[in-house]
């Protein structure tokens, strides 16, 4: 999947160290469920353990590459897949120097459009912190609707925060 910009592809074993920053960069917990540090063995396991089938692991994370440099510029991912009620979690990341440039809608579009017609969803979900107004733009801005507040739903530190949960139909 692809336009001119970017190309979302298949997690391949020369993105372990990539992966590994990303999910050990601490000040990004806060808008994930990470709440400790990945080994480079872990991450290695998982790279090859991880299958393009959806349908098996109920999950499917892409990298986001950037067509002009051919570096990573983020994740995209479904996850909670539900193939009885054709539905999914999605989750997004766009590392930080390659934010501001759209990637993130333009991921979202290619991701849609695959969900839509090759494994047939008739929905996405999110849930994120309420106070998380980029993510909250992002999504807004390409369609998702706000379709709930979960009260006290993440925990930082020894505070509670609400969610919003936003649905976008296929």
């Amino acid at each position: 999947m692809h336009n001119d910009v970017i190309t979302l592809r298949a997690l391949e074993p020369t993105d372990l160290d990539t992966i590994y920053l990303w999910e050990n960069e601490a000040s990004l917990w806060t808008v994930s469920d990470t709440a400790a540090p990945y080994s480079r063995k872990v991450l290695w396991e998982y790279l090859q353990q991880n299958s393009s089938d959806i349908y098996s692991t109920r999950s499917l994370r892409l990298i986001i590459e950037d067509n002009a440099s051919g570096m990573p510029a983020g994740t995209i991912d479904f996850f909670n897949f539900d193939p009885l009620n054709n539905r999914a979690e999605l989750g997004l990341f766009i590392a930080p120097e390659f934010r501001g440039r759209h990637i993130g809608h333009m991921a979202l579009g290619l991701l849609c459009d695959y969900a839509r017609n090759h494994i047939g969803l008739r929905q996405l979900h999110i849930t994120v912190r309420i106070d998380n107004e980029v993510c909250i733009k992002l999504f807004s801005d390409y369609g998702f609707q706000q379709a709930g507040v979960l009260k006290s739903w993440v925990k930082r530190g020894n505070t509670y925060h609400d969610a919003v949960i936003m649905q976008y139909f296929l």
